[in-house]
């Protein structure tokens, strides 16, 4: 059955078999049947159609257990359970093994077997429990496949192997549209993960692509940004629940600048700021907007195309027409000039004969020559209005040509406009750049502050170091003098201890004062953070508005300019009409001239000469007709030159209106990546000061620990002395 489809099996590698003509599917069909019916001999007509996907299915069934056969191996019973299932079953374009556990010789064989398939267009193979040397088999086979549309994966615990696979996959195979990976491992193998985003940039097919429950880290939502810088045909991304964080939402973000085709960004579970992912909606969103807008520009290109490739075609219509009805006229000229003169043989020898009405017909001569100073009246009428159709042609140049200079001058305008609001835009980036500045200069001197406070902690650890010591030594000279006066020794003891515990209590109230006020010192730092983002938002803010009314004013003019050029096309056909209508009016008067030209030329023999004058007047106005006729082509041939010209200079305005607009996107994106950049620095810098403060922390408790071991030191030797009875109890 294969073999004698063949010659159609190219065919619909390139469409696929879902995104064949039904037509061809019928076809195919039946030529399926023909082959089926060769090898059962007695299949009716009628269920040729509906045999063909069962017979290909039975094929697939044999084709499985001879190549098991061949490897060694046994068929699953599973397998071909599903198999005899899906051949009964209504529909034959999904092979579903999902919850079936798959052997590896199994997958071998599949594998081999959806190399050339192109039956199957849809593959469900979640909760199988694959092996990785399963799924490498598998997924190599499908690498060469054409047909299949739709991959799930769901549920197999995919590691590196499998990553790996999975970007030769993407890179290689050039039909899958869909591709579910829920409830897998991908995101724990770095590398692997790092070769499957590597094939998903490569990938110019893949539209649905599903990553739920990945275990995807904020290493892996920069690979997988990197990809989406790449990838241009990928609309819908399910990231939710996995461990993205903070830094991975941030990659996503930045990548969503360059990435124009990415409709839908799913991140629920990721523990995502909530401002990130406004900004991927609004990303999103902007997507979708440029998206239509794009259909729509070239929805209608293609109609004004159309319509400009009609006109044209109108025009050359009109033109070839005009020029037929003047080479019909040449041909009636000289067709008459022809009957005129055997007519003017025949006059010749009536003429003869009736030379004695030559006395009788002197009146009428007169009556003519009258008629024929009317006839050169009107001519001089025609030649006028000629003269003011030039005029007028000359005035509708001139105006177009004002407009036109009006128009580079508006254009100018707008470009020293949006010049302006560059520098604008400028400015208050130097401004919060400034802004920056100061931070960091309050952020060194908060550091300054920290390390002065680190050695002021530092000179009272060496003090009490040494009031250690000192006690010591006391303690010593104490023990030799306890034979002179306990009395002695017990007041200098007290003494003592007063002054410590004084001491400490004065260190300690100190340290807290100066820990309270750089806690005030940081709770301004975030205000002024908080509100310098505020204003970076609604800076950005204005500025995308600003973007929308520049657009919008742009649609505007390009629709204020078509109608313009319309009224200008409007305008030529009516003056063309009228340079018809003024044709035809001198075609009847030279039909009158040709009929009293014949009465005269019959009536009377003295008229020859009269009428050989007539002749040369006539072809002076052929000639003349015929100059004006080649003024008319080159003046229409001048008119079409302005338009082409006219229309270079649209095309002109319009490249510099999308190259501000590229200018201007390539400046909102350098804000945001230093909006982005600076909020990186306030976060690590906070970092910092957490830091600093966990270690002030963690030395004021090992200063209490020193305190408190240095004081029940004290306390046990004094109660370990011999007059530890006499002290006093607590």
């Amino acid at each position: 059955m294969r073999r004698g489809c063949s010659e159609f099996l190219p065919i619909l590698r390139e469409w696929g078999w879902d995104w064949c003509p039904a037509g061809l599917q019928v076809f195919v069909h039946s030529l399926l049947f023909s082959e089926a019916s060769l090898v059962l001999h007695h299949a009716e007509d009628r269920k040729g159609v509906t045999l063909a996907p069962a017979v290909a299915m039975e094929e697939f069934r044999r084709a499985y257990i001879q190549l098991c056969k061949e490897s060694g191996a046994q068929p699953q019973e599973t397998v071909l359970q599903q198999l005899h299932e899906l051949q009964e079953g209504p529909g034959h374009s999904c092979l579903d093994f999902a919850t079936q556990s798959l052997s590896v010789d199994t997958c071998r064989v599949l594998g081999k077997l959806l190399q050339d398939e192109i039956l199957f267009t849809k593959i469900m193979l979640s909760d199988c429990m694959l092996n990785e040397e399963g799924v490498r088999y598998l997924l190599n086979g499908l690498c060469s496949n054409t047909v299949v549309k739709s991959l799930g994966l769901k549920g197999n615990n995919l590691r590196a192997l499998g990553a790996e696979a999975l970007g030769k996959l993407l890179r290689q195979n050039k039909s899958i549209r869909s591709l579910t990976l829920e409830w897998n491992s991908l995101g724990m193998w770095e590398e692997g993960f790092s070769l499957f985003c590597q094939g998903l940039g490569a990938n110019r097919f893949l539209q649905w692509l599903d990553l739920r429950n990945n275990q995807i880290n904020h290493q892996g939502a920069g690979e997988l940004a990197m990809a989406l810088k790449c990838n241009s045909s990928l609309q819908e991304l399910d990231l939710r629940w996995n461990n993205i964080g903070l830094l991975g939402g941030r990659a996503l973000l930045s990548c969503l600048h360059s990435n124009k085709t990415l409709r839908r960004l799913e991140l629920a579970g990721n523990n995502v700021p909530s401002d990130i992912l406004k900004a991927v909606e609004q990303a999103m969103d902007h997507n979708q907007d440029r998206q239509t807008i794009l259909a729509e520009n070239h929805s209608r290109t293609r109609v004004l195309s159309k319509e400009v490739f009609s006109l044209k075609e109108e025009k050359a219509k009109q033109f070839l027409d005009l020029m037929d009805t003047i080479d019909k006229q040449r041909e009636e000229i000289t067709r008459s000039s022809r009957t005129s003169a055997a007519r003017v043989g025949q006059l010749q020898e009536a003429l003869n004969e009736r030379q004695s009405v030559m006395n009788s017909l002197k009146a009428k001569l007169q009556m003519t020559e009258a008629a024929l100073a009317l006839s050169e009246q009107k001519v001089q009428n025609l030649g006028e209005l000629l003269s003011s159709t030039k005029q007028e042609q000359a005035s509708m140049t001139e105006c177009q040509l004002m407009e036109l200079r009006q128009q580079k001058q508006e254009a100018a305008g707008r470009e020293t406009k949006l010049l302006r609001d560059l520098s604008a835009a400028n400015e208050k980036n130097l401004l919060l750049r400034n802004q920056v500045d100061e931070l960091e200069r309050r952020c060194k001197a908060q550091q300054d502050q920290l390390f002065q406070v680190k050695q002021d902690l530092t000179n009272t650890t060496a003090e009490l170091k040494l009031r250690a010591v000192q006690a010591e030594e006391r303690l010593e000279m104490e023990k030799k003098r306890f034979k002179q006066g306990l009395e002695d020794v017990e007041s200098l003891r007290l003494k003592e201890v007063d002054h410590m515990t004084h001491h400490m209590e004065s260190s300690e109230r100190s340290m807290q004062e100066r820990i309270q006020r750089l806690e005030a010192i940081r709770i301004g730092l975030e205000e002024e953070l908080s509100r310098v983002k505020a204003a970076a938002f609604a800076e950005r803010d204005q500025a995308e508005e600003e973007l929308i009314k520049v657009r919008g004013q742009a649609r505007l003019e390009e629709q204020q300019h078509l109608d313009h050029l319309e009224e200008k096309l409007r305008l030529m056909t009516q003056s063309r009409d009228e340079a018809q209508n003024y044709c035809l009016q001198q075609k009847q008067a030279v039909g009158e001239a040709k009929a009293k030209v014949s009465q005269l030329t019959l009536q009377t023999e003295g008229l020859k000469r009269r009428v050989e004058e007539l002749q040369q007047d006539l072809s002076g106005k052929e000639q003349e007709k015929v100059a004006e006729v080649n003024k008319v082509r080159v003046e229409l041939q001048e008119q079409i030159g302005h338009l082409q010209a006219e229309r270079t200079a649209q095309e002109g305005l319009k490249e510099k209106i999308a190259a501000l607009e590229r200018q201007l996107k390539v400046l909102s994106s350098n804000h945001r990546e230093a909006l982005l950049d600076k909020e990186s620095e306030i976060s690590t810098l906070q970092e910092k000061l957490r830091m600093k403060e966990a270690e002030i922390s963690r030395m004021r408790e090992e200063e209490a620990q020193r305190a408190s071991f240095l004081q029940n030191a004290i306390m046990a030797y004094v109660q370990g002395s011999a007059l530890g009875p006499l002290s006093p109890r607590k």
